[in-house]
C-alpha cells in the first residue's frame, strides 16, 4: 500500500480542522477573557459606580456571569443548526457574532456620560457574547473529532480545547500593554484597546474557518437522509441521563478556570492587596504552563485511557486548592505561579480531554446539541457563579482562605463522581459511534 501524499485532502483535512478549531476557539475565547479581567478590575468602576467597592465588583460579576446564562441559549440554537444544517455553517455564524459583540463594547459609553444606559447595553453586548461562545464551543469540538484519524478523537478534539489558555495568554497581553499606561488615560480609554483589536482577529479567524471541509460524518449522516428533526429533544429524551453526568464531569474545568483566572484576580488584588500588574504577569506565566499541560494531557490521555485520566485529573484538582492558597498569600512572584500553577494543571489536565471523553458519549445526529447543552448548562451554573461565590466568600470570611479552597475541592469532587459514574456506563451511543472510553 502506497502513502497518501501530503496534499491528499484525507491528509490534511483533519491538520487543517484541528488547527481551525484552535484558532477558532482562541479568538473566542480572548473576547471572552478580555470580559473576564476587565469585570475584576474596572468595570466596577466604570459602569456601576458607588462608595462600597464590594457592590460595584458584585455588580460587575454579575454581567460576566450573564454572559454564562445565555450560553445554554447559544448550545441549544447552533446545536440545532449544526446538526441539522452542518458543523461549519453554525462555527462561522458564531465567530461573526462574538466578534461584532466584543467590537462593540470597545466603544461603549461609560456610566458618567450615559448614566444607566451604559451599564444596559453592557449586558446587551454580554449576552450577545454568551450566545456565540454557548455554540461555538461544541461545533470547534465535532470539526476536530470528526475530522480525526480513527482512534485519535480524544487528541485532536484537545485542540479545540487548547483555545482557551492561548486566548487567555493572548487577553493578558493585551491588558498587560495597556494595564502599564497613566491610569487616567488607562480609564478613559486605553481598556478600549483589547476589545477594539477584535476586529482583526475576526477577520484573520473567519478566513482559515471557510477553508475547512464539513465535517466527514456529518455529511455521511445527510447523505442518508439520517439528520435529526428535533437533536435537542431527541437527547432530552433518550439520553438526559447521560446529559446530567456530563454536565457534572465538566464542573472543575470549566468552573476551575474561572475561579483560578477571574476570582483571583480580584481576590489577590483586592483581598490580599497585591498589585495589579504583578498578578497579570504571574497569571500570564501560569498561562504558558496550562498551553503546555494541555497538549501532553490530549496526548497521554489518548495512551493510558481517557476515564482513568480523568478521574487521575478530578482527583488531584481537590488537593489543589490548599497549596495554591497557602503559597499566593505570601505575596511573593515565584511562589504565586508555582501556586496557581499546581491548581491549574490538574484542571487544565481535565479540561484539556473531556471534550473527547463527551463527543464519545452520544450519537452523530444529535452529538452538537448534545455536547453544548451540557457543556453549556455546566458554564451557566458552575462557571457563572463561582467567581460571584468567591466573591460572597471571601467578604464572608475575611482573612480565611480555607472556605474558597473547601468550594474548589467540592467543585472537583462533582466532576470526579460524575466523570466515575459515566466511564462505568458507557453509554451505547458510544459504542456504537466512536472509540471505547
Amino acid at each position: 500500500m502506497h502513502p497518501q501524499p501530503q496534499d491528499d485532502p484525507a491528509v490534511r483535512q483533519p491538520a487543517r480542522a484541528a488547527a481551525a478549531a484552535f484558532v477558532g476557539t482562541t479568538i473566542e475565547w480572548y473576547d471572552f477573557y478580555i470580559y473576564a479581567t476587565a469585570s475584576a478590575l474596572i468595570f466596577g468602576k466604570l459602569f456601576f459606580p458607588g462608595s462600597e467597592p464590594f457592590f460595584s465588583t458584585l455588580a460587575s460579576f454579575g454581567t460576566f456571569a450573564v454572559g454564562f446564562f445565555a450560553r445554554p441559549f447559544g448550545g441549544l440554537v447552533f446545536g440545532h443548526l449544526g446538526d441539522r444544517i452542518g458543523r461549519k455553517k453554525a462555527l462561522v455564524a458564531t465567530l461573526a457574532i462574538m466578534g461584532v459583540g466584543t467590537v462593540g463594547i470597545g466603544f461603549l459609553p461609560t456610566y458618567a456620560s450615559a448614566g444607566v444606559l451604559a451599564p444596559v447595553l453592557l449586558v446587551v453586548l454580554r449576552v450577545a457574547q454568551g450566545i456565540a461562545i454557548g455554540g461555538e464551543w461544541g461545533g470547534a469540538v465535532l470539526m476536530a473529532s470528526e475530522h480525526a484519524p480513527q482512534g485519535r478523537r480524544t487528541f485532536f478534539a484537545s485542540f479545540a480545547q487548547l483555545g482557551s489558555p492561548a486566548g487567555l495568554i493572548l487577553s493578558l497581553i493585551a491588558f498587560r500593554a495597556v494595564a502599564s499606561m497613566d491610569k487616567v488615560a488607562f480609564m478613559d480609554w486605553g481598556w478600549r484597546l483589547p476589545f477594539l483589536a477584535s476586529a482583526v482577529l475576526l477577520i484573520v479567524g473567519l478566513l482559515i474557518r471557510m477553508g475547512v471541509s464539513e465535517s466527514p460524518e456529518f455529511t455521511t449522516l445527510k447523505a442518508q437522509r439520517r439528520v435529526a428533526a428535533l437533536p435537542a429533544g431527541e437527547v432530552v429524551r433518550d439520553a438526559w441521563r447521560t446529559l446530567l453526568l456530563c454536565l457534572g464531569a465538566n464542573v472543575i474545568g470549566v468552573a476551575g478556570a474561572w475561579f483560578v483566572n477571574t476570582f483571583m484576580l480580584n481576590y489577590t488584588t483586592q483581598t490580599l492587596g497585591l498589585d495589579r500588574a504583578l498578578i497579570l504577569d504571574c497569571l500570564f506565566v501560569v498561562a504558558f504552563i496550562q498551553l503546555g499541560t494541555q497538549l501532553m494531557s490530549g496526548y497521554f490521555a489518548q495512551r493510558i485511557g481517557t476515564g482513568r485520566f480523568l478521574k487521575s485529573a478530578a482527583a488531584l484538582a481537590m488537593l489543589s486548592p490548599y497549596p495554591m492558597f497557602a503559597l499566593v498569600s505570601s505575596g511573593r512572584p515565584a511562589a504565586i505561579v508555582i501556586g496557581i500553577a499546581l491548581a491549574v494543571m490538574c484542571m487544565s489536565s481535565s479540561y484539556a480531554v473531556m471534550a473527547g471523553f463527551m463527543a464519545n458519549a452520544f450519537a452523530v445526529r444529535v452529538r452538537y446539541s448534545a455536547i453544548s447543552l451540557s457543556y453549556q448548562l455546566c458554564a451557566a451554573l458552575a462557571g457563572g457563579l463561582t467567581p460571584l461565590i468567591g466573591t460572597i466568600l471571601a467578604h464572608r470570611y475575611p482573612g480565611q482562605w480555607w472556605p474558597l479552597a473547601v468550594f474548589y475541592s467540592v467543585l472537583a469532587a462533582i466532576s470526579l463522581i460524575c466523570i466515575t459514574t459515566l466511564e462505568r456506563k458507557k453509554p451505547a451511543a458510544a459504542q456504537a459511534t466512536a472509540e471505547a472510553f
